[in-house]
């Protein structure tokens, strides 16, 4: 049974992007509009070398803003500021989802690449707040993005997890690499499926998922 993988398991970690909600909502096609007109004023390029280079840092550094910070030293946060500015209208709320999550037992954590303020907003309208005991941002990481490891035990050593004891939910396989190698169960939530050794679950309906998990 899928639950008993996760007896021994008292701190649950999800994403947030394309994670605690589903990918059809396409909220990050807004946020790469934004990005790219960011990098095209930052950096004084056109569209297309703006794309270019946003794919390009996702891909070698984890996210556009550490390969912004990286290699240009730009602010981190105007940048997370700007690009969060998107409209949520049409995100519904998932009141089983709350449910599942709020019976989960221990404790229950949002970790996004996003900012703090962002997940805030998408959990409100989620119908997800105050369901979840912290909520992380990449500037809690000290800008540090995942899938680096310190990332990661930036968030853990500031919450007192205990990786052994914890569960990370994420719809990017690479962010599953370091939560697997410290110990951690691993839920990959996508629409495909993706077999690889750091990956112990894959879903493609987090809420029914968790309906197996801990049903509330």
């Amino acid at each position: 049974m899928v639950a008993n993988s996760f007896s021994h398991v008292s701190f649950w970690v999800f994403d947030l992007d394309n994670t605690l909600y589903p990918p059809e909502a396409r909220l990050f096609d807004q946020i790469e509009v934004r990005m790219t007109a960011w990098v095209m004023k930052a950096l004084n390029v056109n569209k297309a070398e703006a794309d270019r280079l946003r794919r390009q840092y996702w891909a070698e550094y984890g996210t556009t803003l550490a390969g912004l910070m990286r290699v240009h030293g730009v602010d981190p946060a105007p940048y997370l500021t700007d690009v969060h500015e998107i409209d949520l209208s049409h995100l519904v709320p998932d009141p089983k989802l709350a449910r599942l999550i709020s019976a989960l037992p221990g404790r229950r954590i949002v970790y996004t690449n996003g900012s703090a303020p962002y997940a805030e907003r998408v959990l409100e309208a989620r119908g997800l707040a105050g369901r979840f005991d912290a909520i992380y941002g990449v500037e809690h990481a000290g800008f540090k993005p995942k899938p680096e490891r310190a990332a990661f035990e930036t968030i853990f050593k500031t919450d007192n997890l205990d990786p052994a004891q914890g569960a990370m939910f994420e719809d990017d396989p690479r962010n599953l690499v370091a939560p697997n190698d410290m110990g951690m169960r691993t839920v990959h939530v996508a629409p495909d499926r993706l077999d690889a050794p750091y990956i112990h679950h894959h879903t493609n309906d987090l809420t029914g998922f968790l309906a197996q998990v801990f049903p509330a």
